[in-house]
């Protein structure tokens, strides 16, 4: 087992197999932090709007307002 091991850190074609993999934690790193910044960005964009179309409408007054 140690000579595996051994022979797989010193020849070439581990190193390949060690590139793929940090490549792969980084764009996964990556894409991860990107989807939390779209959902934030969705979530104030929404939250924007709302308020924006809550304020377009002002409600009469249900008691009439007459005198």
């Amino acid at each position: 087992m140690r000579r595996l091991i051994t022979r797989f850190v010193l020849e070439a074609r581990g190193q390949d197999v060690i590139e793929y993999a940090l490549l792969s934690a980084l764009i996964g790193v990556v894409g991860i932090i990107a989807w939390q910044n779209i959902g934030v960005g969705i979530y104030n964009a929404y939250n924007g709007w709302d308020s924006g179309v809550q304020s377009l409408w002002v409600p009469l007054d249900p008691g009439g307002g007459g005198s």
